[in-house]
């Protein structure tokens, strides 16, 4: 008990006699992370004005804040008299580095794999794009991982080693996108003729791209109950990069085709089943009639066929 009031008055004595050195190290440590990450805001809104290329400019104010956070560290340990503790730390990095990159490889890996992104990106900050089975918006990537807004409102938190590792679809990238859907028609229809209404409805539809990016209607296949067409066009991904307004163009392309076919007189074939009976006719016509006398239908006079 009498050691622990001893180590208790040691402590207000230090308290006591270093106040203004402790005072003025707090001050240090606050101002020196307030200017840390005002240095960092500036350099990151510098590097958005210089740079095409956001997600690079936000990466590297990340990295020099971390950094000057660390300088600020490494200061205070040594302001507090811990300068022989600053130099184990230092001493022993290279053994500390590779025991915590052993330890957190997963960590370690999506850093440097956020450090290629962030030199090397194949996307830009609200680029829609597609990976592991993910499709959504480009909002923010960071030291670890890379935030991505699907089309439904989720925000998904995709690793950097993930998005490097895996093939990466950039579908806003050149801002050309392209759709296509497929049409079927009867066969007693003029393919032709149909061709050319739909190339023409294709065109008249807002927001479909001309020129070098005309629609193509084609046919697919000669398929059973139809003729398959198919219909590719092209939006411009620069004007939005919403998926939704994307989807609204093709939908209003698909309503339009089929109204055009169906007021032209064009037949949209259904599925045809086809019965085929293989036995005999006198055998068939004899059953039929066995089944008719055990019915309550006997009473019902035959008809000539």
């Amino acid at each position: 008990m009498e050691t622990a009031i001893q180590y208790y008055n040691d402590i207000i004595h230090y308290f006591k006699a270093n106040y203004i050195n402790i005072v003025f190290i707090l001050l240090f440590v606050v101002g020196g992370f307030v200017i840390s990450n005002f240095i960092k805001r500036r350099i990151k809104v510098r590097l958005v004005r210089k740079s095409p290329n956001h997600i690079t400019a936000s990466f590297i104010s990340q990295i020099v804040g971390f950094i000057l956070k660390s300088i600020i560290v490494f200061t205070t340990l040594y302001l507090l008299g811990l300068s022989a503790f600053t130099n184990k730390l230092l001493a022993g990095a290279g053994l500390l580095t590779f025991v915590i990159g052993f330890a957190l490889k997963d960590i370690g890996e999506n850093f440097l794999a956020g450090i290629i992104l962030a030199f090397k990106s194949p996307f830009r900050l609200d680029d829609l794009i597609e990976v592991n089975g993910i499709t959504g918006h480009v909002k923010d990537i960071s030291i670890r991982e890379t935030l991505v807004k699907t089309p439904d409102g989720k925000d998904v938190f995709l690793p950097n080693a993930i998005i490097l590792k895996n093939p990466l679809y950039n579908y806003t990238l050149d801002g050309f996108l392209r759709y296509e859907f497929t049409v079927g028609i009867a066969y007693e229809n003029n393919p032709t003729e149909a061709i050319n209404l739909i190339f023409e409805t294709v065109n008249n539809v807002e927001g479909i791209l001309k020129g070098d990016r005309t629609p193509v209607i084609t046919i697919t296949e000669l398929a059973t109950n139809a003729i398959n067409i198919e219909v590719k066009f092209w939006v411009d991904t620069f004007k939005s990069t919403k998926r939704s307004v994307h989807m609204s163009v093709r939908s209003r392309v698909m309503n339009d085709v089929v109204e055009a076919l169906i007021k032209k007189g064009y037949s949209l074939p259904a599925t045809i089943l086809e019965l085929k009976n293989y036995e005999p006719y006198g055998n068939l016509k004899l059953n039929v009639e066995k089944k008719l006398e055990g019915s309550d239908l006997h009473d019902v006079a035959p008809q000539d066929s």
